[in-house]
């Protein structure tokens, strides 16, 4: 009986090794194949030229292939989407991990779900049909798709991946932590200020990294409501066209230097993510050993 029963865990451990090994080896492959299919493009047009050229002119008859537009919008997208989508998330969060009643944080947490569901094509219709509209009628522009309507719409998309996660990392702070703040005097408000949400910081990190990559991955609901021309984000209205929308949008007929020069796009946008969680990681080991 011990025998097979420590049989089922080797075969168990074995599996799950297994899986892992498969989740890094993905990892790999597609790391070597974005290297070798976008670094030739680089390195023919240049990588100075490619970062930080203005002008992304790839099927005219001189061609010129400059991203700093590309790069520049899907940080400014971004960063108004965590800006924007950060507080909403992690107050809706605190108020279901540590106020909400039973039936509305039950509410809420059946309509987070949902909204995690929603394709995001579905997103980027109802944005062009009714959040550009809006913009263009509210603040009077000629065009409502713009960087601002790209924002709006990428809050909205990461909310569920904030929310989730940051009630995951609340509700697993241990309750003796809490009941020892309250005990020595502080209100609720002070123990999930000073006791419960540094406690949780690391899944709260994880969540916004969660929703940096969702937000800066997107590609089908941008396109829909960002306007997707290729100009520097002068301003909030301004038409642009993201790292993700660039690849997607040319993709279909793209030939020759064209397509490397998209496969680069692609590493670079790649390369960006790994940074970030590289950066976030050293972070937050860097605060564990204080």
């Amino acid at each position: 009986m011990k025998h097979t029963a420590k049989r089922s865990e080797q075969v168990i451990h074995a599996l799950f090794f297994l899986l892992g090994m498969v989740a890094v080896a993905c990892v790999i492959l597609i790391t070597v194949y974005l290297v070798f299919s976008g670094l030739p493009a680089i390195l023919q047009i240049g990588p100075g030229p490619f970062l930080t050229g203005k002008v992304w002119a790839s099927t005219a008859a001189q061609p010129q292939y400059g991203i700093l537009p590309f790069i520049l919008s899907s940080l400014a997208g971004t960063a108004g989407a965590i800006l924007l989508g950060l507080p909403v998330g992690f107050l809706t969060a605190l108020y279901l991990a540590k106020l909400a009643p039973p039936r509305i944080r039950a509410l809420l947490g059946q309509a987070v779900s949902v909204l995690a569901g929603i394709p995001s094509v579905v997103y980027g219709l109802v944005g062009m049909m009714v959040l550009v509209p809006a913009v263009r009628s509210l603040f009077g522009v000629p065009d409502g798709a713009g960087l601002l309507s790209a924002i709006i719409v990428l809050a909205i998309m990461i909310l569920p991946s904030i929310v989730k996660m940051t009630v995951t990392a609340l509700n697993a702070v241990p309750q003796e932590y809490e009941a020892a703040s309250l005990a020595l005097g502080a209100t609720a408000e002070e123990t999930w200020v000073r006791v419960t949400i540094p406690a949780a910081r690391s899944g709260i990190a994880a969540a916004v990294v969660l929703g940096v990559g969702r937000a800066i991955g997107e590609s089908m609901a941008v396109m829909m409501v960002a306007g997707n021309a290729p100009n520097l984000p002068d301003s909030l209205f301004q038409s642009v066209r993201f790292l993700t929308t660039a690849v997607a949008s040319e993709m279909s007929y793209s030939s020759g230097l064209q397509q490397q020069a998209l496969f680069s796009i692609a590493l670079v946008l790649f390369l960006f993510i790994m940074l970030l969680n590289a950066l976030l990681n050293f972070i937050l080991k860097g605060e564990n050993k204080l």
